[in-house]
This record gives structure tokens, C-alpha cells and sequence, in this order.
């Protein structure tokens, strides 16, 4: 499994590092955000839509489970699996029909993990002594996104912590 950490200060710095990651991004991708409840995760996606050019509104889907947002290359699919109590549920909802034509962005993206066998894991960790700061942890064990890290963790560090 490859994996780096970056540090972002503040909401603006996460979603800087969200855009860098966008520019990686292609249909069929799956990033599944996990952390603590306000740790960053839907201002991590709503940066990623922007900088794929989605003029949509990004709330989080706790509630409605999913969103669908428009955007220059794919769909974006936002899902929040929350709620759900466990893998069946998920697939209960149909979403997989959608997987490979989407960019997959899956807030509490552990619990359905092993749908997305080659998925980029991004955990958020808040600061507790600076409720801004945070710590972002990407990994992956999939050649897809292992061929990918190096070279996103020196972008971050040079667009984003220069």
C-alpha cells in the first residue's frame, strides 16, 4: 500500500488539495472520504466539483443517501453511506449501475469499501487543539492509485505548501 499525509491549515487549504486531486480524476474512480463528523469531507467534495467544473450546489446527501452533480468530463456521484446500516443497504440503492460512467466521491467510505476494489482512501483528521487543521491521509493498494501518489503528493506540496 502506498500513503502520504498533508496538513491543510483551514477549509481553504483542503479544498486546494481537493482541486489537485480533480485534475487526477477520471470516470469510473472511486474516493471514499472517512473521518470524524465536521472533520472536512463535504468541503473536501465540493472543492473536487468545482474543480471539475460542476456549477451544481454540494450539500451533503446524509439525508437523500446520494446526489448526482454535472460536471465538463463525468458525472459526479456524491454518496454518504452514514446512515446506512450495513453493505446491503448500499447495494439496495442501485448506485452501482453508475459506477463505472462517474466519478465516485463516498463520504464514510469504509463501510463499503469492498465495492470499490481499486478505490483512492482519503481520511481526515482534525487538529483537536486548532478545530481548523486538519491532517489528510491518502492510501491505496490498487495500481491505479499507487502509480498516482507519488506524483499527487509532490503536486500538493508544491501548489498547495510552497
Amino acid at each position: 500500500m502506498n500513503s502520504f499525509s498533508v496538513t491543510a491549515s483551514g477549509p481553504g487549504q483542503t479544498a486546494q488539495i481537493a482541486a489537485v486531486l480533480a485534475g487526477r480524476l477520471t470516470a469510473g474512480d472511486a474516493v471514499l472520504l472517512n473521518g470524524d463528523l465536521a472533520a472536512g469531507k463535504t468541503t473536501f467534495v465540493k472543492a473536487v466539483a468545482a474543480a471539475l467544473g460542476s456549477t451544481d450546489l454540494v450539500t451533503s446527501p446524509t439525508f437523500a443517501l446520494a446526489q448526482f452533480y454535472s460536471a465538463k468530463e463525468a458525472t459526479i456521484l456524491h454518496i454518504d453511506t452514514y446512515r446506512l446500516a450495513d453493505v446491503g443497504e448500499y447495494r439496495d440503492l442501485g448506485l452501482d449501475e453508475y459506477a463505472e460512467t462517474s466519478v465516485n466521491l463516498v463520504e464514510w467510505g469504509e463501510k463499503v469499501a469492498g465495492e470499490f476494489p481499486c478505490h483512492l482512501a482519503i481520511d481526515f483528521r482534525q487538529d483537536p487543539g486548532d478545530v481548523e487543521r486538519r491532517t489528510i491521509a491518502f492510501s491505496s493498494s490498487c495500481d491505479r492509485w499507487t502509480a498516482v501518489l507519488a506524483g499527487l503528493h509532490a503536486e500538493i506540496l508544491r501548489e498547495v505548501h510552497q
